[in-house]
């Protein structure tokens, strides 16, 4: 039997660099600042870059808390930084925040695009392994879309040939209040900002919507028609559990108290409006005078 020649065993493959950031959680901050800088963008800019900046979970999982602009321009074959104004920006948000570290860069728009490899090597320099966030600003699928990547390195041999972005999970969680924000800010077409009745009256549909799935599911796990779950029985438990023990009459006069404080709250604030409007117009009046 004949060896197996140089030749037949030296072969040169394909491979990808493995990525260390598994997910990323977002904070709505970052959302909100990136809409806010595409609003104020120059006319002639067609998207956003800025800077992404958090810290490493012990769990590997990227937290990204703050962001900011920065300032670029770009053709089809190249972008240009303003690497003096991002370094500037780093160094008065660490003066704040010493914490916060530079994790990854975002850009608005749906999804990668060409420039994005070269824009990902600048940050790669800056970070090992940061991320890419996407957020869709122009609402091409009738609702704004955030998605995070990140870049795998595809070599042929010893020799770098290409990058390949790779979606990563993303966690966007929010407070009551904050998903109110945003879900009016993601919506295509808005009358009005709902006002704090109407954002409760929307929650509590919320909640009976959800009540009602439990009921559903209880029934459906009683009746054999599905295997129960543990993990989902001890989440109802806890649910149950953790609700106070109050009669009905005194449970709904809590709520009636506290929806009078706030009716009163609301009465007394569109007084004051009422009243510092009526002075400005009185001193505008005697100036004319």
């Amino acid at each position: 039997m004949e060896a197996p020649s140089m030749a037949a065993t030296e072969r040169t493959v394909l491979q990808f660099s493995s990525s260390q950031s598994l997910s990323t959680k977002v904070h709505p901050l970052v959302v909100f600042n990136i809409c806010d800088c595409y609003v104020r963008r120059l006319d002639q800019a067609e998207r956003v870059i800025g800077t992404l900046l958090g810290s490493i979970l012990p769990d590997g999982t990227v937290d990204v808390r703050n962001s900011y602009a920065v300032p670029h321009s770009e053709s089809v074959d190249q972008v240009a930084l303003d690497i003096e104004y991002h370094h500037s920006m780093l160094l008065s948000h660490q003066k704040v925040n010493p914490k916060e570290v530079i994790v990854g860069w975002y850009s608005t728009g749906l999804g990668v695009t060409g420039g994005s490899a070269l824009i990902h090597e600048f940050y790669s320099r800056e970070v090992p392994n940061p991320i890419h966030l996407t957020v869709d600003t122009g609402f091409t699928k009738g609702a704004g879309t955030i998605k995070a990547y990140v870049s795998h390195n595809l070599s042929l041999g010893d020799h770098q040939i290409a990058a390949q972005f790779q979606e990563i999970p993303l966690d966007l969680r929010m407070v009551e209040a904050e998903r109110i924000g945003f879900d009016t800010l993601k919506a295509t077409a808005v009358d009005k900002i709902p006002s704090d009745l109407e954002g409760m009256e929307a929650l509590m549909g919320h909640l009976l919507a959800l009540i009602d799935d439990i009921y559903k599911y209880v029934d459906d796990v009683v009746e054999g028609r599905i295997d129960p779950d543990n993990k989902i029985g001890r989440f109802i438990s806890d649910a149950v559990g953790s609700i106070p023990k109050l009669p009905s009459s005194a449970f709904e006069k809590l709520v009636n108290d506290s929806l009078q404080d706030h009716l009163l709250l609301l009465y007394l604030s569109s007084i004051t409006r009422t009243q510092l409007s009526l002075a400005e117009k009185l001193n505008t009046a005697a100036q004319i005078l």
